[in-house]
């Protein structure tokens, strides 16, 4: 896959030499409750893992691209997750490094993955899972068209504790 470009960001597929970023994403314990993690990976798992990215998305039912500046420089990961080729729908995942929040960053990559999407992939809507208490997430989903169509009481068991989740789903109408 060549990089998807945006007005501020790229995104590309996972290579091996992102083991050091993807390491780094996975075992920060602020963003585990947000990916239901709760141990780390060993840089062994995580090489094997990239290995396996190589593969057809409608094998693996899941897409990971790398977020990057237009210098290259990683910011996050965004995910396609339960891909469904019959139903034409899959769920999305974005993280971007603390740093770079806060700068349109995440707004970007997800207005170009909703594009290609709907345009390369065919797919006629995307969901998201959001914590109720997540309120950066929830204005990211909202703010590119995302609808908030359910809440999920006492959804996410974490730390001792349950929290809602929200639903959120765009539909393709074009489509």
């Amino acid at each position: 896959m060549v990089a998807l470009k945006g007005n501020q960001i790229n995104l590309r597929a996972l290579v091996l030499e992102d083991l050091a970023f993807l390491y780094t994403i996975e075992n920060d314990e602020s963003l585990w409750e947000l990916s239901q993690i709760e141990t780390p990976f060993s840089k062994d798992v995580l090489r094997k893992y990239l290995e396996t990215t190589q593969k057809n998305i409608k094998e693996l039912k899941q897409l990971r691209l790398v977020i990057t500046s237009k210098t290259n420089d990683p910011l996050g990961f965004i995910d396609l997750f339960d891909f469904d080729l019959q139903n034409k729908h899959a769920g999305v995942s974005i993280v971007v490094l603390d740093k770079y929040r806060g700068k349109g960053y995440g707004r970007d990559a997800l207005s170009v993955l909703m594009d290609y999407s709907f345009n390369k992939l065919g797919l006629h809507q995307l969901y998201s899972n959001v914590l109720e208490d997540n309120n950066v997430s929830i204005r990211l989903f909202e703010s590119v068209g995302f609808e908030k169509v359910g809440l999920k009481k006492k959804w996410r068991f974490y730390k001792g504790r349950y929290k809602n989740e929200y639903l959120f789903q765009f539909i393709n109408h074009v489509l």
